[in-house]
């Protein structure tokens, strides 16, 4: 590993940068006028980035060959407008570099790797993971922890060593343990160029309180320049408009309680698409075999919306 010091040639990936998800016209084909609607809905709400192909996205339930053609479609439709971030892990390295350099051609600007599922992986392998995709990259990556998903963590030691390679630019966080985050923004101390990205909307502004440096949240989709908002006060550092947009956010939860809660962010992300159909942005078709929303549930996503529409704003 290289000794850590402020790299000079790298992009710092900070503010609200979505995890979008991905409009599918049917299981291997994409939604393309749907993803031209959502990156300039995204673009226009303020956002600071895009994070394409992470949990929101749908990844592990899309082929190789519509992965790549996603990176390729959105990288283009964006023009450098604002960075993109691709998610590129697999289980197999081999899938997860060929990602990467997919990525790199297409033109984002830098990947994002969670860690390893299905099988048991301990630490020492975890960091042997990340270093043999690193090795096939130029991008700046980041980390992603996603236990939910993955069944792993990155511990906060591992974070620690992974911080002194300088290709490694931050890391996301969706654990929704704001003490896991705390001690991770500690790392600042090594890394002061360093992104700290929060997965969990409900805790935004008390992440930015901790150290944070910006949001990986699913209701962006929804609500860009709500989210948007949030950050600009974040940066002026008028603390008591931030709380009142992060009491908006959370408002948010209404849509997700629409769908079943009983699983993990399957759901949540249906509920999102289907919310996103009604606003006229995208398809709200899921990748097999997952299953949207009911008529009923789209019912009641419609009067929501409308509800959200005159309490947010």
């Amino acid at each position: 590993m290289t000794p850590s010091h402020k790299p000079t040639d790298l992009p710092s990936f900070q503010g609200i940068i979505p995890p979008i998800v991905t409009p599918l016209a049917d299981n291997d084909h994409l939604d393309i006028s749907g993803c031209e609607r959502l990156v300039e809905f995204l673009i226009e709400g303020g956002v600071d980035g895009l994070f394409i192909l992470g949990s929101s996205g749908e990844i592990a339930s899309l082929s190789h060959n519509l992965r790549a053609k996603f990176v390729r479609e959105i990288c283009r439709m964006v023009n450098r407008r604002i960075p993109v971030l691709v998610g590129i892990t697999d289980n197999s390295v081999v899938e997860t570099v060929q990602l990467a350099r997919a990525a790199e051609e297409a033109g984002a600007d830098g990947v994002v790797l969670t860690t390893p599922f299905y099988y048991p992986v301990n630490q020492a392998e975890l960091k042997t993971f990340v270093q043999s995709v690193l090795s096939e990259t130029k991008l700046p990556l980041l980390l992603y922890n996603m236990p939910a998903m993955t069944k792993l963590s990155f511990a906060v030691e591992t974070v620690a060593e992974l911080a002194q390679i300088d290709q490694i630019v931050g890391i996301k966080d969706s654990s929704q343990d704001i003490e896991y985050f705390r001690r991770l923004t500690k790392l600042k101390s090594v890394r002061p160029d360093w992104t700290f990205l929060i997965g969990h909307e409900t805790l935004l502004a008390e992440s930015l309180a901790a150290g944070g440096t910006g949001g990986v949240n699913l209701g962006t989709n929804l609500f860009p320049k709500l989210f948007s908002d949030l950050m600009i006060a974040h940066r002026n550092r008028d603390e008591a408009l931030m709380k009142d947009y992060q009491g908006k956010i959370d408002q948010l939860e209404a849509i997700y309680n629409i769908a079943d809660r009983s699983l993990p962010l399957l759901p949540l992300i249906g509920v999102t698409k289907t919310a996103l159909s009604i606003l006229g942005v995208c398809e709200d078709r899921m990748a097999l075999p997952h299953q949207g929303c009911t008529h009923e549930q789209r019912h009641r996503l419609t009067e929501e919306l409308e509800r959200l529409k005159t309490t947010l704003f």
